[in-house]
């Protein structure tokens, strides 16, 4: 009985010391969980670090002239670590102290809380305990700078707590110029249904030079899940290099300037403009414009990277062959059966009818006769094709060019072997059809034959620099020093000027004051969106100036609406080479003369008026021979009398509107806005017209609106 009593009262015991164990071991972890929670939870996050990759600032890109085209700007988002020893010290001593002074600072700084709403997010942020509290977000570079001078943040990040993260924006100066090209991010939602950003143009092509080299930062987890940067542990990134390309801001303006105006005009649904340096392949602007939605135009797309058919701009391609091969020469004659020849059943037609049948092959050129190069490429090369596409492949136009761009499509060049190639390929050919190929392809081959021959690869980049010290340098490359022969190039040549003289771009450069000399084209469009019968043409020009000397060579490329007003290539495409060239060649000093001599011609074209004295300032400073019969302290306007600029009287009168026409926008609106009028002003440059006539009587308050150009 003893011994059951004794080994019972142990049992007792031992059960009596697991209880109590149990309930301290209980007791501990409820006093953990509700007293020290938050403190062992703070300290096991403390715990954990890692590195986070530090982006490099990313290389700028620039123009010839050394504009920046597309270049990074610094923002910050502002964080305040309000357990940080230094700010917590002596009960918030230091931080009670500035308070006041810092929510003013910030207040004025970024001007949109005042300083009490400042001071109050403060206290609150410090009440809280916060770690990582998320104070300005986006905060620019000059902003940054004016808040490292404040009270308490220029202590330093220990002392005051603030935490500055750097990051960057990619910002193109001169917004939708050569935006493409450049390299526009594009933003597209990929198959899981996210918004993803991809770079374009010369952005995606040079990346790896441009984003430089990643750098390593050490951060700690601390409580709520943030991570803090810890001091000190930084491995630097290495910045980008720069790249310095072919394009010329002012020359990328007038070229978009004129494309614009053209696109609005016909309401055209896509375009390009390229314009390339004859001597050297650089490109020295390149528009892409393409209709939205919403009716406006942006540079969505490369077109001058894609191929189409081409049309009648491809005709200089056919003549080349049949001159080179001596088939024939531009003097011979051909039989254009008046506009239309059937061959295989097929009606070949061409667009405008001759007025004879039979022509040289020089007129049926420059008439841009469809007959007369669908029988030139089917008579001499129906028995051996392989040798026209020899003439595709000496001009590099079966493969990409290989310029800076990695969008470049690649083109369609048929060969005999092709289960696609029949009876009616090498006459289509002969004329613009089943054959695929970009603008900038042919404009290499345009380019050529203003060279002397000289094919050249065109290029966007001239060097690539790191902190201003030149690492690679791109030098013109020849791609073939002879595309034919003297002779044919010279009959090549006395062709493309024929065009502008007595050919289809007739109209478009009679009262030029220089020559050019280029090809018109107009295709009908079958692309997938449409179809050859439902009226959507494409229109062309591709050609060079000035002929003497050529410096720039230039194609257009415009796709127009179904059944537009407008759509030949001579109406469409060659007015927006005129402005280019035009512009580009006013540009030059050594032919300002010939401008000059121009006006003395042709006053009414080029119609100016303005204040007496600075009419006569102008002509007398150009050196022009004029006559004057103009009053002192007049405004006049110069006009054409026997072929001589003359000044002459401007009536104007406080009761009646005056003629503004032919003057700058400051003269008119110093003139109109004094005679109580409200103008509204369309366009820039001259005024060409005025909603009211000059002569009527004013009324006080009455609205008149200006087209300029």
């Amino acid at each position: 009985m003893e011994i059951k009593k004794d080994i019972l009262w142990r049992v007792y015991l031992c059960f009596l010391g697991v209880v109590i164990l149990s309930l301290c071991v209980i007791g501990k972890a409820f006093y953990i969980q509700q007293f020290q929670g938050n403190y062992w939870k703070s300290l096991s996050d403390s715990l954990h670090l890692e590195y986070r990759t530090l982006d490099a600032d990313r290389g700028t890109i620039y123009s010839e002239d050394g504009s920046m085209l597309s270049t990074s700007i610094p923002f910050f988002d502002i964080r305040i670590d309000f357990m940080a020893d230094g700010l917590r010290e002596k009960d918030g001593k230091r931080f009670k102290e500035n308070i006041d002074s810092l929510s003013a600072g910030l207040s004025n700084i970024f001007n949109d809380k005042n300083a009490a709403a400042y001071k109050k997010l403060l206290e609150t942020g410090y009440r809280k305990k916060e770690r990582y509290f998320l104070l300005k977000k986006k905060v620019s570079f000059e902003q940054y700078q004016a808040l490292r001078e404040l009270p308490l943040v220029r202590l330093g990040r220990n002392k005051s707590g603030f935490i500055a993260e750097d990051m960057e924006k990619r910002l193109t100066p001169f917004g939708l110029l050569a935006n493409r090209t450049i390299g526009l991010s594009r933003a597209y939602i990929n198959n899981d249904k996210q918004v993803v950003t991809q770079n374009v143009g010369l952005e995606k092509t040079y990346d790896s030079l441009l984003k430089g080299v990643s750098g390593k930062r050490l951060v700690r987890r601390i409580s709520g899940g943030a991570f803090v940067p810890v001091e000190g542990s930084e491995i630097e990134p290495e910045n980008g290099k720069d790249i310095v390309t072919t394009l010329d801001v002012n020359i990328q303006d007038i070229t978009q300037t004129a494309l614009m105006r053209m696109m609005v005009s016909n309401e055209a649904l896509e375009g390009c403009a390229i314009v390339m340096e004859v001597a050297t392949g650089k490109i020295k602007a390149i528009a892409n414009l393409g209709l939205m939605p919403d009716g406006s135009y942006f540079e969505s797309d490369n077109y001058a990277l894609k191929t189409s058919e081409p049309g009648s701009t491809i005709k200089l391609i056919t003549l080349l062959s049949v001159l080179e091969d001596k088939y024939v020469t531009t003097s011979d004659m051909i039989d254009i059966n008046n506009g239309s020849w059937v061959l295989n059943g097929r009606n070949i037609r061409d667009a405008e009818k001759s007025p004879k049948s039979l022509l040289t092959i020089k007129e049926s050129f420059e008439h841009s006769s469809n007959v007369a190069m669908a029988k030139l490429a089917y008579t001499y090369y129906a028995k051996n094709p392989a040798q026209f596409i020899k003439h595709y492949q000496a001009l590099h136009l079966t493969g990409r060019t290989g310029i800076d761009l990695k969008e470049e499509f690649r083109p369609l060049v048929k060969n005999p072997s092709r289960k696609d190639w029949h009876l009616q390929t090498l006459p289509s050919m002969g004329f613009g059809y089943e054959v695929m190929l970009s603008p900038l392809q042919l404009l290499m081959v345009y380019n050529a034959v203003a060279n002397e021959g000289k094919l050249m690869k065109p290029y966007l980049v001239n060097r690539i620099e790191k902190d201003g010290n030149l690492l690679h340098e791109f030098e013109p490359q020849v791609l073939n020093n002879n595309i034919c022969s003297k002779e044919t190039l010279r009959q090549l040549k006395d062709c493309l000027n024929a065009v502008c003289i007595e050919g289809t771009a007739k109209s478009i450069f009679k009262d030029a004051v220089y020559h050019a000399a280029g090809k018109t084209g107009t295709t009908k469009v079958n692309d997938g969106k449409f179809k050859y019968g439902d009226g959507a043409y494409q229109s062309s020009f591709a050609g060079y100036f000035p002929v003497e000397n050529p410096k720039y060579s230039c194609i257009v490329v415009i796709k127009n609406k179904p059944r537009a007003a407008k759509y030949f290539g001579g109406a469409v495409a060659a007015p927006v080479f005129r402005e280019i060239a035009d512009k580009l060649y006013a540009e030059s000093a050594d032919r300002q003369q010939l401008f000059i001599a121009k006006l003395a011609t042709d006053s009414n074209k080029y119609r100016w008026s303005g204040y007496g004295s600075e009419l006569k300032n102008v002509l007398e400073t150009m050196n022009v021979q004029y006559a004057d019969s103009i009053a002192s302290g007049k405004w006049g306007v110069v006009i054409n009398s026997a072929y001589t600029p003359v000044l002459k009287d401007l009536s104007v009168s406080k009761q009646t509107i005056p003629d503004v026409k032919g003057m700058g926008l400051k003269d008119a609106l110093h003139l109109l806005e004094n005679m109580n009028m409200k103008v509204t002003v369309k366009g820039k440059g001259k005024v060409t017209s005025q909603s009211l006539d000059a002569g009527l009587a004013i009324n006080r308050g009455q609205i008149i609106a200006l087209e300029l150009n």
